[in-house]
């Protein structure tokens, strides 16, 4: 959700701005583009970003490179086994000059928080988030706090076959717009990784701000003008209902989704400059979208199927649309 008196950019501007901080993002996280796409995608959704991927794949680097380039107050938490939900939203400590009890605010009053190693604090923990994530707002002991937008949650994760690791509970996937992982890069794009450390003579990277929270709550007010037309719209739900009848999930994505593909879909066309979603847009989101939000049958986790297959069957089984009508939902076609 975006303020009201922020004013719409069109979606043109959206997509000029996103090129940019992509290309601030990418002067220091190599050779990543797709990904960092994704991840602004998500941002510009107004949701909040999983990456998971294998410990030293540039994570959280690209969590502080995004909240620089996007000129966003920003605070770190490590997520440890003994960490506490009042470690993450704040707790109400005596103030003994007032003889009263105060509130200190934690890390999540912030515009960007990055979770780093979710994973690895106590289920307890991790719900200390979800009402912030979902609600924007936190309550401590009764009392209920609005967290100021912008407010997006990047959260790290390792592979939950390492040791001391907690699976994120599905409640807590779903929250998450999407999920997203980096992979290995290429000899070439390791050694640029190398040839850009040697050249900046320290080890701290420092992005100028491309945009502020307030042209960036402006970016997100922007998507509303990009149309989905009905036989997208339709597409949507059609992949997100055939997720929950494919052979192989136990549980497939709930509505939220649907949602998620639509949001995302509407991303990637006002990043691309346009004011209309066409269907690569959507099948271009779909597994980072829909693949964490997928419940295997136990009998294919013991073949090691990942659930992205699901979403890849899925597409592929769906026919998309190739229709040029207009959308009929109230609001119209704003992009004349």
């Amino acid at each position: 959700m975006t303020d009201a008196s922020v004013e719409a950019l069109p979606p043109y501007e959206v997509g000029r701005l996103a090129g940019a901080v992509l290309d601030s993002v990418g002067s220091v996280v190599v050779g990543k583009r797709e990904s960092l796409e994704l991840v602004l995608a998500g941002i510009l959704a107004g949701g909040h970003v999983l990456l998971e991927d294998l410990p030293g794949l540039g994570k959280t680097l690209t969590a502080r490179c995004f909240a620089q380039a996007l000129g966003l107050d920003f605070r770190r938490l490590q997520f440890t086994p003994d960490l506490l939900p009042a470690d993450v939203t704040g707790s109400f400590l005596y103030d003994q000059r007032k003889g009263d009890f105060a509130f200190r605010a934690g890390p999540v009053f912030t515009n960007m928080l990055l979770a780093d190693e979710i994973n690895r604090t106590p289920p307890k923990t991790q719900a200390a988030l979800l009402e912030a994530m979902q609600e924007k707002q936190v309550s401590v002991e009764g009392v209920t706090y609005r967290l100021d937008p912008p407010f997006h949650v990047l959260a790290t994760a390792n592979p939950i076959e390492y040791e001391g690791t907690y699976p994120l509970p599905e409640a807590q996937l779903d929250r998450f717009l999407l999920r997203v992982s980096f992979g290995y890069p290429t000899r070439d794009e390791e050694w640029e990784v190398l040839r850009r450390r040697m050249s900046r003579r320290q080890e701290e990277s420092q992005l100028a701000p491309v945009v502020d929270a307030h042209r960036l709550m402006a970016m997100q007010a922007g998507l509303e003008q990009v149309a989905v037309e009905d036989s997208i719209g339709r597409y949507i739900v059609a992949l997100t209902s055939a997720t929950r009848e494919h052979a192989s999930a136990l549980v497939g994505s709930s509505p939220r989704g649907s949602l998620a593909l639509l949001l995302l879909a509407r991303a990637r066309a006002a990043m691309a400059g346009r004011d209309f979603v066409v269907p690569e847009d959507v099948k271009d989101v779909a597994v980072p979208a829909l693949a964490h939000r997928i419940t295997l049958r136990p009998e294919m986790w013991l073949r090691r199927v990942d659930p992205s297959f699901v979403v890849q069957e899925v597409l592929q089984n769906v026919p998309a649309p190739a229709s040029g009508a207009l959308p009929t939902y109230a609001g119209g076609y704003t992009g004349q």
